[in-house]
């Protein structure tokens, strides 16, 4: 049965704003050693219209750097763009400063992490009112699907490497412009709901620590958030630079850092994730408590797993029950096809249509509305139909205390 998030999942995509607006002081995570080099990778191609492209990047972890693969997010609101996080050397330690969305692209310490981000600013799309135009010459779209398109070749001046930090040795050189320093004191959007969650399941998954794959994770981008297991999936074609292990050893804790760097007054993701680690107090294993992403279709869904037969010692009994799970399981994975067929049909009417950047979400919200009531509908069918299954011969001969051993007691 897939999972249905709960209202402790619901509290983690909740933001926490530690700013002060006098000095643009923001509480940060620091480590001793910088992160691996950036991967390199395709771009899986995007999904629908009003999805924009967040890079990838290496965030940290009681296990050390994990990649947090790129992916194409559904904008919080038309207008808005995103700014990717990156690590900064702060005199004695790497710090990271979380990425938000804005009206307009901020400082991200120069890194180049390609497909539209070359160190500064954006050259993948723009914004015409409420709707986005995609630059097709550093984005991967499928002109079938979506039509706001346009094409300018990228002159990109910055030398191409794959340093995943600024500044510290070997390190970034690039300091903000005076309009990037003005847009981080812009309004700010927090980091999506499903951004969050997108995070915590590459924290969790041990295939994305450095120290698992090397500088090459098998998971450098998808196409959707928290879709790791999609078809779409894209694999890293190689890591960015040798991977030096010698500098990962160790698995340090983040240690909290306060900066006046102006284009750190961010917007933070929610408290738990990797890169929000707020203190030098070690946080429950990821694993043990990691809330797994919301599906957003229906074609997302995976089939139901079967619990095991029933074994009562009444064959007649097990093999109704048997046939009741059987109808169950087997109109549900109708529920499952049609709705996946009613919310492609959608898809393919906006397409037709040309639908804005609103509709468009309105949409996707609706969708994973669908998709979530529904499986919450069948796994109530599916706990009902468990409440009735027919108990273990062996549970319904275990004698039952009522006085045996005082025969002067009654029942």
């Amino acid at each position: 049965m897939r999972f249905i998030p709960s209202i402790r999942a619901l509290l983690f995509a909740l933001v926490i704003m530690v700013m002060s607006a006098a000095s643009f002081a923001q509480i940060g995570i620091s480590v001793s050693f910088g992160p691996p080099a950036l991967p390199v990778y395709e771009q899986p191609p995007c999904p629908a219209e009003g999805y924009l492209w967040t890079p990838g990047y290496w965030a940290y972890s009681d296990d050390g750097y994990y990649w947090v693969p790129g992916t194409w997010v559904m904008a919080p609101e038309p207008g808005l763009l995103w700014t990717p996080p990156y690590w900064g050397w702060g005199g004695n330690r790497f710090v990271f400063y979380d990425g938000y969305w804005g009206q307009h692209v901020g400082f991200y310490g120069g890194i180049s992490y390609g497909y539209g981000y070359f160190g500064e600013g954006y050259e993948g799309g723009r914004w015409d009112h409420d709707r986005f135009f995609y630059n097709r010459s550093v984005n991967n779209v499928n002109v079938t699907n979506i039509h706001n398109v346009y094409n300018t070749t990228v002159i990109n001046n910055t030398t191409i490497n794959r340093v995943s930090y600024n500044g510290g040795e070997g390190g970034r050189e690039a300091r903000p412009t005076p309009q990037q320093e003005n847009a981080a004191r812009e309004r700010h959007v927090s980091p999506v709901v499903v951004q969050a969650q997108h995070i915590q399941a590459a924290r969790a998954n041990p295939e994305l620590r450095a120290s698992a794959n090397q500088g090459r994770p098998p998971i450098a981008a998808t196409p959707k958030p928290g879709a790791f297991n999609d078809r779409e999936v894209v694999r890293a074609k190689e890591a960015g630079a040798p991977y030096k292990a010698e500098a990962n050893r160790g698995g340090e804790q983040p240690k909290a850092v306060t900066s006046n760097r102006p284009e750190s007054n961010v917007p933070r993701p929610p408290t738990g994730q990797g890169e929000a680690a707020r203190s030098e107090t070690p946080a429950a294993r990821p694993e043990n408590n990691v809330p797994r992403p919301p599906p957003s279709h229906a074609k997302e869904l995976q089939p139901h797993p079967r619990p095991p037969a029933p074994d009562t010692g009444n064959a007649k009994v097990d093999q109704k029950y048997q046939q009741q799970q059987n109808k169950l399981y087997a109109r549900q994975d109708q529920d499952h096809q049609k709705l996946q067929q009613k919310q492609e049909q959608d898809h393919q009417r906006l397409a037709q249509r040309n639908a804005d950047v609103a509709k468009n979400q309105q949409i996707e919200q609706r969708h994973q509305q669908q998709t979530q009531q529904l499986e919450q509908k069948h796994e109530q069918q599916a706990q009902h139909l468990q409440a009735r299954q027919p108990q273990n011969l062996q549970a319904r001969q275990q004698p039952q205390n009522h006085g045996e051993n005082n025969p002067k007691q009654r029942p």
